[in-house]
């Protein structure tokens, strides 16, 4: 079954027209037939009218006053004749006869078919008549030669054919382009929500199509929902987040700092963490955002200003103006954030963050550290995994953190090494 509308639409179209043209072309081609066959006939019977006009009887026989002048019943074997019979008796015939004598059942002005003595195919006019004086009764026939028919006929289909061959061409471009332009609000709504979907616009704006509009104001009103039901996701995580959170810090204050307890408190804290930042993730994001990236990480610097001045890091940046995250501003905090705490905990002296536009939004943030070889980026990338315990602090959640955001939004999160020496953490999601 094809899956297009265009191409059913054009396969129908184009099935209509082929029977509307064949039957087009069998009806002319019938009426045609009948009137080139008639005026063959109507020929035949005018000289069958002349030859009774010039019967005449002497005698008692039957004869002729004069013959047909026409040049055709002259010409040997030509298919024209003309035969004239009293009774059984042949009375006179056309010199293109020759020899030959034409037979068959007689009719008043009935067309039949039939063949000379050459096995030439023959259109027969036959009329029995009876003249004063004369006791038989008087048979002419009057033939026309088939091949002449069908080369009539044949002068005439041909520019039919062509004719109507034009016409249908003519008509499948119409059907082309009436498709094409019917079908091009469903083509202009695809880009429009493909915009909504890279962040370029917030909602659909109304087609000048009235089928389209119902469309349309759906797909703006599941927009809408969708921002509804994460703000609301949200709020509620946050909820959970503060209920769970001030309990486990209250037995936290209760308990010594040496207190067994204070690991298990940690490590719930940890894991209500990233449970928390999972569901936020799976909770969808609001389609038609656009988040610029330099202001970002900016912001991200400015919170990281102590710990870098403590450690003596500076960082580069290199971001055009104009870069822009398809997405909400939270999602890309989060990712720039754990990969530029990642590079501060882990750089000696140097961090670098570029952001490379294209068909693909290359974010790439580097450091000067210890790095990692190619077969420790698996257990770094996995939830909780670090590969040394006694280095800094941290629960172990946010390359993971980030590589779950960036596949959730059709991109991924590599490791490799940076050319400052350490470690490059490389996000690229698409543009």
């Amino acid at each position: 079954m094809m899956q297009s509308i265009r191409g059913r639409l054009l396969a129908l179209a184009a099935a209509w027209l082929g029977v509307a043209l064949l039957g087009a072309f069998l009806l002319i081609s019938s009426l045609l037939h009948d009137f080139v066959t008639d005026r063959f006939d109507a020929e035949a019977a005018a000289i069958a009218d002349s030859l009774i006009g010039e019967l005449e009887v002497e005698d008692g026989r039957v004869g002729l006053d004069d013959t047909p002048v026409d040049a055709r019943f002259r010409l040997p074997l030509s298919g024209w004749y003309w035969q004239v019979e009293a009774g059984d008796a042949l009375v006179e015939r056309s010199d293109s006869l020759l020899d030959g004598r034409l037979s068959g059942p007689a009719g008043d002005f009935t067309g039949g078919a039939g063949r000379d003595a050459d096995g030439a195919g023959l259109r027969i006019l036959r009329r029995q008549v009876t003249i004063p004086d004369s006791d038989a009764p008087i048979a002419i026939t009057v033939t026309a030669p088939m091949a002449q028919i069908r080369d009539s006929l044949r002068h005439i289909i041909r520019p039919l054919a062509a004719a109507l061959a034009v016409l249908g061409l003519g008509l499948a471009a119409a059907s082309l382009i009436q498709v094409t332009a019917g079908l091009k609000s469903l083509a202009r709504l695809r880009v429009d929500l493909a915009r909504v979907r890279a962040g370029d616009a917030p909602r659909l704006a109304m087609p000048d199509v009235t089928e389209l509009r119902p469309l349309a104001s759906e797909i703006n009103a599941a927009l809408d929902q969708n921002a509804v039901l994460l703000s609301r996701s949200r709020q509620h995580l946050g909820n959970l987040a503060h209920s769970l959170k001030t309990p486990l810090a209250a037995l936290s204050n209760d308990l010594p700092a040496d207190h067994a307890g204070q690991a298990l408190i940690a490590r719930m804290d940890r894991l209500i963490g990233w449970h928390l930042r999972r569901a936020r993730q799976q909770g969808g994001r609001v389609l038609g955002q656009q988040t610029p990236i330099a202001p970002v990480i900016e912001d991200i610097l400015l919170v990281l200003r102590w710990p870098m001045l403590d450690k003596g890091i500076t960082a580069r940046i290199d971001c055009p103006p104009d870069a822009t995250f398809p997405a909400e501003r939270q999602d890309l905090e989060e990712m720039i954030g754990n990969l530029c705490e990642n590079a501060v905990k882990w750089g000696r002296s140097r961090m670098r963050i570029s952001v490379v536009m294209g068909p693909i939004l290359r974010l790439t943030i580097a450091d000067d550290g210890p790095g990692l070889a190619p077969d420790q980026a698996p257990k770094a990338l996995a939830r909780g995994g670090r590969l040394d315990e006694q280095g800094p602090s941290g629960a172990g959640l946010g390359l993971a953190i980030v590589a779950d955001l960036a596949t959730l939004h059709g991109g991924e999160l590599r490791l490799e090494r940076s050319e400052l020496g350490g470690l490059a953490a490389i996000v690229d999601l698409p543009a």
